[in-house]
């Protein structure tokens, strides 16, 4: 099964408590091949719950979670997680043991040689921006940032088709937290796994998103679509509510300079035409400006955009 993305169908996943009531409530969704699916909601959303059933961390009490067809009750439950690449906030790193060993555990449960490993690990390591020289190093001489990218490696070792990402980012600083996202999207675009993702920020999951879905208290689904038909027609109060009243900027967010036809070239404050519209008109705003100079990836002006062709 490793090496291809699988298909992850929901099918009235529930998850009831001895109190009766639901953390997961008759959950149906299915999250195609190689894209990514991030759950959010309010806390008591069963978002974290929800992705625990993938694995069986947390058995269902009804319904059925299928993987590529094939119900996770009918699977072995360490084989199933064996399969399944998992991240989590506080990473889980073992301190006992080198990165490359940390990298290496789901390889060396399958018999791979150290020699595959070491060369596995080295090879992870450079795809998630890390120097291969880490891989001799302990967790406690890292960053935050540096653990996590380790820990998304490790999840990749085993060449997993179904990836389960639990608040990844989030208890790293903003900055760090914006940058660990674009690597982890530069990354998907080469692996190309589907990946089931839990966050409590709706930014977050507009960003890293194919398809959102939205819980309400009580693990009930609200709306399951795309980040930009969430944003333009929410199913309700509560997802408009949700994502909240700037969701029209929100969805400049989705869009980039590269996608709008550029005026005549023209000086002035600069930015690539890989900026969201979202970051091109905050820096307009900041600066004061009405015209911006749209660059290619060398600093060559292509074009310009105005205030108002963002704003239309």
């Amino acid at each position: 099964m490793a090496g291809q993305a699988a298909e992850i169908v929901f099918d009235d996943a529930t998850k009831v408590y001895g109190d009766g009531a639901p953390a997961v409530d008759h959950l149906s969704l299915t999250v195609p091949a190689g894209e990514i699916c991030v759950l959010v909601g309010p806390s008591g959303g069963g978002k974290t719950t929800a992705l625990k059933l993938v694995n069986r961390l947390i058995e269902l009490t009804s319904g059925d979670i299928r993987i590529d067809g094939r119900s996770v009750t009918s699977l072995d439950a360490t084989e199933l997680r064996r399969g399944i690449g998992y991240v989590i906030q506080q990473v889980g790193l073992f301190p006992h043991l080198t990165i490359e060993a940390n990298i290496g555990t789901v390889p060396r449960l399958y018999g791979r040689s150290r020699e595959w490993t070491r060369a596995r690990s080295s090879e992870l390591l450079e795809l998630v921006g890390l120097d291969p020289s880490y891989a001799k190093r302990y967790p406690s001489q890292l960053s935050g940032g540096e653990r996590q990218r380790v820990g998304l490696a490790r999840a990749l070792a085993a060449d997993p088709p179904l990836m389960l990402m639990d608040e990844p980012f989030g208890a790293i600083d903003p900055i760090v937290r914006t940058r660990l996202q674009d690597e982890f999207l530069r990354l998907q675009r080469e692996v190309g796994k589907t990946v089931v993702f839990v966050t409590h920020d709706i930014d977050e999951a507009i960003k890293v998103g194919d398809r959102i879905a939205i819980l309400r208290t009580g693990g009930r689904l609200a709306q399951y679509d795309t980040p930009e038909t969430i944003l333009k027609r929410p199913a309700d109060d509560f997802v408009a509510e949700f994502v909240g009243a700037d969701r029209a900027l929100k969805a400049l967010a989705l869009h980039t300079l590269a996608e709008l036809v550029p005026g005549p070239p023209m000086d002035g404050v600069r930015a690539p035409q890989t900026t969201n519209l979202r970051d091109a008109l905050s820096l307009l705003i900041a600066e004061g400006a009405d015209v911006l100079a749209v660059t290619d990836d060398g600093g060559r002006v292509l074009g310009s955009v105005t205030k108002a062709d963002l704003l239309a």
